[in-house]
């Protein structure tokens, strides 16, 4: 019998995601339309909405496949799926436009100046939570699954 790991892995995978853009979507909504906050920052959304599910998703495939292998835990890998996402954000965000890169800065929408170091911080804040949340959310979804 065939019992599909990874579909299941996929399906755990994009679990976070799909519960959560939608609350930050809802957040959006009412900063943007309710409390009339000027910020465009409608064209960011579009990257997070539409990629990071899928991107979750196949990042639980990788970790179904190599897990036999590597032995990695599954909150350590998915601690290291920020460092792939950010500069392909970034990437994108430069090529679209709306992201500018400067010596000791970015700047965001040509409205946000960030520096480099608040970055640094974010991102490790971002490896803590997505650590968290694989090793407690996706790893309870693998354990339904039937897949951890």
């Amino acid at each position: 019998m065939n019992t599909h790991p990874y579909l299941r892995a996929f399906m755990a995978g994009i679990l976070v995601p799909t519960l959560v853009l939608p609350l930050l979507l809802i957040a959006f909504i009412v900063l943007r339309f309710g409390m009339q906050v000027t910020f465009p920052i409608e064209r960011g959304l579009v990257f997070p909405m539409a990629l990071v599910p899928g991107l979750w998703g196949l990042w639980s495939i990788l970790w179904q496949w190599s897990h036999e292998r590597t032995h990695l835990p599954l909150g350590v890998h998915g601690a290291l799926l920020p460092l792939l996402m950010v500069p392909a954000g970034a990437a994108i965000a430069t090529h679209a436009g709306v992201l500018v890169l400067a010596a000791t800065s970015v700047t965001w929408f040509n409205a946000l100046t960030v520096p480099y170091a608040l970055i640094a911080v974010l991102l490790a804040c971002a490896m803590g939570a997505y650590y968290l949340a694989w090793k407690y959310i996706v790893g309870f979804a693998n354990r339904v699954l039937g897949i951890a």
